[in-house]
């Protein structure tokens, strides 16, 4: 079976559980909940995107440029401007690898990883049929098959593969857990799906985890909106991703969980992740 057939499988699997989950583990930000303090907590990474570059003392592009899912990831993509890091997602005829929709991941890999704490992302979702973006962790035992989380595990503080979806199913984020390797050994838990309140899109919010030895607490704008230790909680250093995702595999789009990105317009359509700050805590 090809890549492209294995992938377009998957794809569709993921949408049909991702449809029952909207219904059945979602909810919504309580403000009545006292939000996070962080009196506690000291700064043990920021990065303000204050400047005209990507700071590559901090950042490098997360695996390697190249094939991903149904497009191309290339650090081109990934620009600061505006007093924000901006990944752009976009269709490109001329685009490094040949034609096809071109979109970006960086992470922290070799800058900076710490175990357990709070970490947390300011940002405006990117609006679009067949991408989502997400800021999570992880380290390189997560893609083994090691039967063990606390050596590793995938923590998708957000992702936001909602918005080609009617009224407010749109503005919905999910978090997940991963590890044990991504084939048929992948063990998931989708801790919760999130009604932001607003739209995601065009207002920016705050996604926080706080990491302890004993279970992983998922925060929107400081309000804790879910909690989970499955797997039991990783116990190794992980560093942090900033990534979009172009819905398919082996280059070529697909149908799946955030629809089909070939619905867009090739030559007008363009999304943007727009972060305004990334930061991670340690406790005192």
């Amino acid at each position: 079976m090809s890549a492209f057939t294995t992938g377009k499988i998957v794809n569709g699997l993921v949408a049909f559980v991702s449809a029952i989950l909207l219904i059945f583990n979602t909810t919504t930000i309580k403000t009545s909940k006292p939000q996070i303090n962080l009196e506690n907590f000291e700064l043990t990474f920021s990065d303000e995107f204050d400047g005209d570059t990507l700071d590559t003392s901090k950042w490098r592009a997360h695996n390697s440029e190249g094939v991903r899912r149904g497009g191309y990831w290339t650090t081109d993509m990934a620009k600061v401007e505006d007093g924000n890091l901006v990944i752009t997602t976009k269709y490109l005829e001329d685009g490094k690898f040949g034609a096809g929709w071109y979109t970006s991941g960086i992470s922290t890999q070799d800058r900076f990883s710490q175990k357990y704490g709070y970490f947390e992302c300011r940002c405006i979702l990117p609006e679009g049929q067949g991408l989502w973006s997400a800021f999570w962790l992880t380290n390189p035992n997560v893609s083994k098959v090691l039967h063990d989380a606390k050596k590793g595990t995938e923590i998708d503080v957000f992702e936001s593969p909602f918005s080609h979806l009617k009224g407010e199913r749109r503005n919905k984020v999910t978090s997940n857990l991963h590890y044990n390797g991504y084939d048929l050994q992948t063990k998931y838990k989708n801790i919760k799906i999130t009604n932001i309140g607003n739209d995601p899109y065009k207002n920016y919010n705050t996604y926080g985890l706080l990491w302890t030895p004993d279970e992983y607490v998922i925060y929107i704008n400081g309000y804790e909106v879910a909690r989970s230790h499955y797997g039991g909680v990783s116990q190794e250093e992980e560093y942090m991703i900033l990534s979009c995702e172009v819905e398919g595999a082996a280059a070529r789009p697909t149908n799946g969980w955030s629809g089909n990105i070939e619905k867009n317009d090739k030559s007008t359509f363009s999304a943007e992740y727009k972060v305004d700050y990334v930061r991670a805590y340690t406790m005192k």
